[in-house]
């Protein structure tokens, strides 16, 4: 798993290759055979220009986002596609359904600023204001000391304005916002907020008039701002950073998320997959059965799921079994001569404990950038958070995370997405990255790494986890689950901690991942499984040379690997097409 506030920057870091270039996937950069420099260029652009548009609380940036989108999609229309080698066809449709969605987004921004523009009456002119700035327009001190505080007095009039949705008996003039909206405004309130700090450090103090007429003004607007975004995020939405604030989601609705499975190049509708993870759930029921009747349990695995959890190691001692379990699995892969481990990767990990106030947010481990962040119980925790925490991390659930975060998974993903292929980081998709480690979760259960019917329900703790995801992150953003129902679902289906469930859920609809993301694990994982059958049960790659071909091709939509690692070459108005799941 990726963490929350890294998520945005990892992903599109997170894979590339693996020791051994494969012919299949190494194509050189000839003229006409790759589009290397091009997808790089793409990059920098688009990089350029977030850097210098930041304020998203204005349409400008999404504006010309969008006009680089069709700039590019221009050129790539006048180019020879015939002429491009297996590596240029791929990066050519990938580039271009990037672009696509880089157009999307930018239209659905576009509309939501336009619905909810009364409510940022200052973005307009701290907008233009910061834009006079870049072009050094003339200043004048004094007009403009008229306009900030204007501008002060029309933010404190709106405070007082806005309420709840919910809100009863509200004034006449009283303006109603849903939490969700809420948040988002305080959002955009922060950014002008820090605009308007950056503008103001320009002038300060360099022009010698300009703090005489400018800083009570701008300071009361300032003030404002912040006043303004504490209200909305803490009275409308309820979001005080306490362990009882709500859940606030915001589902982006049945079109949305078809766009983004288009995105992602998968030819199936939300509804297929939901139906898809509430089989596997099924599967893992029935193997959870399976495990408990091995343990003189019936078919009770709830009573299965409760004996793994009570065998915890003693306070102090979770980063010693991880870093053991991470040593014995690097062996294991060794042995069955998995996938090729760079000596460097062996070095270049290390364990990490969870901060307490960062394991509300983070309640098991994660991958960190060279590191494996474990949760476990802190000192200053009230008691049943510490037996929470030791039963939601026990040696069981522990044996199955530590691979999936270090090597085979993400440590492995990381060390490689820096050394191969850097310029596919562009594309960057959650079905890899995050398939990439489940699938392992899942070749390890096939290979025998579960040593008893306790690891067997651990690691289907984990598996039946990442199926309910995909039915609970998908209800939700169709409108059709709240985040209390998703919680109830977790804690009822899988067998969460009521606490580890909401810290789960926490995350999933707080809007720092993709609304894709969470049902990324399972279905990336099933694609990969059945890439694997594909190519390696048919006798045509071993699984070492699979599993390096995989991570030598980029950090890129599945079946686009599939391409690649095929040689059946995509057309230039590829779709996605590829129905991986035969039941």
């Amino acid at each position: 798993m990726l963490p929350t506030f890294r998520a945005a920057t990892l992903v599109p870091v997170f894979l590339a290759a693996c020791a051994a270039p494969s012919a299949a996937v190494q194509e050189p950069e000839t003229a006409g055979g790759g589009l290397r420099e091009r997808v790089e260029r793409f990059s920098a652009d688009r990089d350029a220009l977030r850097s210098f548009y930041p304020l998203d609380a204005t349409p400008a940036r999404s504006l010309r986002l969008e006009r680089q989108a069709a700039d590019e999609l221009a050129e790539l229309a006048a180019l020879d596609f015939d002429a491009l080698g297996l590596d240029g066809k791929v990066d050519c449709v990938l580039l271009r359904v990037e672009l696509e969605h880089q157009r999307f987004q930018g239209a659905e921004e576009r509309a939501r600023l336009e619905r909810l523009a009364p409510l940022l009456p200052c973005a307009a002119a701290v907008g233009a204001l910061d834009e006079a700035r870049a072009r050094v327009d003339p200043l004048d001190p004094a007009a403009t000391a008229a306009t900030l505080a204007k501008l002060a007095d029309e933010v404190e009039a709106l405070t007082k304005r806005v309420v709840r949705d919910d809100a009863e008996d509200p004034a006449a003039d009283a303006l109603k916002l849903s939490a969700a909206d809420a948040l988002w405004l305080a959002g955009r309130a922060d950014g002008l907020g820090q605009t308007l700090g950056e503008w103001y450090r320009h002038y300060d103090t360099y022009r010698p008039d300009f703090a005489w007429w400018c800083a009570e003004p701008k300071k009361a607007l300032a003030e404002g701002l912040e006043a303004y975004a504490k209200h909305l995020r803490e009275e409308l939405a309820g979001q005080k950073g306490e362990d009882e604030d709500p859940l606030v989601g915001d589902p982006i609705g049945a079109p949305a998320l078809a766009a983004e499975l288009a995105h992602e190049l998968l030819p199936y509708s939300a509804d297929e997959l939901l139906a898809l993870g509430e089989r596997e759930l099924q599967w893992c029921e029935g193997e959870l059965k399976r495990a408990a009747g091995e343990l003189g349990l019936g078919d009770d695995w709830r009573a299965a799921l409760e004996r793994v959890k009570a065998e915890h190691v003693p306070p102090g001692e979770q980063d010693a079994l991880v870093a053991d379990i991470a040593r014995e699995a690097i062996a294991w892969l060794d042995e069955h001569d998995l996938v090729t481990i760079p000596d460097l990767c062996r070095e270049t990990w290390r364990v990490r404990m969870i901060p307490r106030e960062d394991q509300r947010m983070f309640p098991f481990a994660f991958y960190g950038g060279q590191t494996v962040d474990v949760a476990y119980p802190t000192a200053d925790m009230e008691h049943d958070a510490k037996l929470e925490a030791m039963r939601g991390n026990n040696v069981h659930f522990t044996r199955a995370v530590t691979p999936h975060e270090l090597i085979p998974g993400h440590h492995l993903q990381g060390f490689q997405a820096q050394r191969f292929n850097t310029h596919r980081q562009a594309f960057g998709t959650p079905f890899l990255v995050e398939g990439w480690a489940l699938y392992w979760e899942m070749l390890e259960w096939d290979q025998g790494w579960p040593r008893s019917p306790e690891d067997r329900v651990g690691m289907l703790f984990w598996r039946m986890h990442r199926a309910a995801r995909i039915v609970v992150s998908l209800s939700f953003h169709q409108g059709r689950m709240t985040p209390e129902e998703m919680i109830d679902f977790l804690v009822e289906r899988v067998g969460h901690e009521r606490d580890n469930a909401t810290a789960e859920v926490r995350r999933y609809v707080g809007g720092s991942y993709g609304p894709l993301y969470q049902c990324a694990y399972m279905v990336g994982g099933l694609q990969l499984r059945a890439l694997r059958h594909e190519l390696v049960d048919g006798g045509r790659m071993s699984d070492r040379e699979f599993h390096d071909a995989v991570l030598q091709a980029g950090p890129i939509p599945i079946e686009m690997i599939r391409a690649l690692l095929t040689g059946e070459a995509p057309a230039r108005d590829h779709a996605a097409s590829w129905r991986f799941d035969q039941g």
